[in-house]
């Protein structure tokens, strides 16, 4: 008898196990397991243009805009969107063109959930000529990771925010691109009028920042005339023409 009850107790938690471990399994498919790949953040780049730096402010969120879609074509990392960071610094009442110190821009980094938080900056002389500076700071030390430069023509900007983007893949030790890649394919690098382009562009996103979306359709669409090889342009004239109805 006790023989006889042991078995039918053995075969109900049997049963049992048979039907909750794939319930359990099927659960934690549903739920998916935490995304294991880097995620990088960008803030604003500062001016630094030696002539009409008024002129070329609006580049600031023009070429971070841009460093976060090239950065992107990248698929094996993550990239926090501008909006995302707009919002978070427009909450904290921190000046969107303003220097801010490499702690700062690590608690920043951390909030928007990013290891990496890649501080830029930019020079524009008089002979038209560009050089753009990153320095990438680890959000969990605040220490500095990796630091890279380029230099060349304003009118190459987006080619040379390309060779960028390759440089910051390399140094940070990122996972590699896929196959099929191609640098400053997703800002349009081979594009002409790349600096008009882009000052139409940075215009656009200060007027979307500032609910402005009648200005900001108009702009993106001579940005777009301008550079017609910049996908990313007519994304963002897609979206602000989506918020202007």
């Amino acid at each position: 008898m006790i023989a006889a009850s042991l078995v039918r107790r053995t075969r109900r938690a049997l049963a049992v196990t048979a039907l909750t471990v794939p319930l359990a399994i099927a659960t934690a498919g549903a739920q998916g397991t935490p995304s294991t790949r880097p995620t990088v953040a960008v803030m604003y780049f500062t001016n630094g243009a030696i002539s009409n730096n008024a002129e070329y402010a609006p580049l600031s969120k023009g070429l971070a805009e841009m460093m976060i879609t090239e950065l992107s074509a990248n698929t094996n990392i993550r990239v926090v969107e501008r909006d995302r960071l707009q919002a978070l610094l427009a909450e904290q009442d921190l000046g969107a063109t303003g220097r801010v110190e490499k702690e700062t821009a690590a608690k920043i980094g951390k909030t928007l959930g990013a290891l990496h938080m890649l501080m830029g900056s930019f020079v524009i002389d008089t002979k038209q000529r560009i050089r753009m500076d990153v320095r990438a700071i680890n959000t969990e030390t605040s220490e500095l990771e990796y630091a890279t430069s380029v230099t060349g023509k304003a009118d190459n900007m987006l080619e040379l925010l390309g060779a960028l983007g390759t440089k910051l893949n390399a140094g940070l030790k990122l996972p590699a691109v896929p196959s099929g890649f191609q640098e400053g394919a997703a800002v349009g690098a081979k594009g002409p009028n790349q600096l008009r382009s882009m000052m139409l562009i940075s215009r656009a996103l200060e007027a979307q920042d500032k609910k402005n979306s009648t200005q900001a359709v108009a702009l993106y669409k001579e940005a777009v005339q301008a550079n017609p090889n910049n996908a990313r342009a007519k994304t963002l004239l897609a979206s602000a023409e989506r918020s202007a109805k």
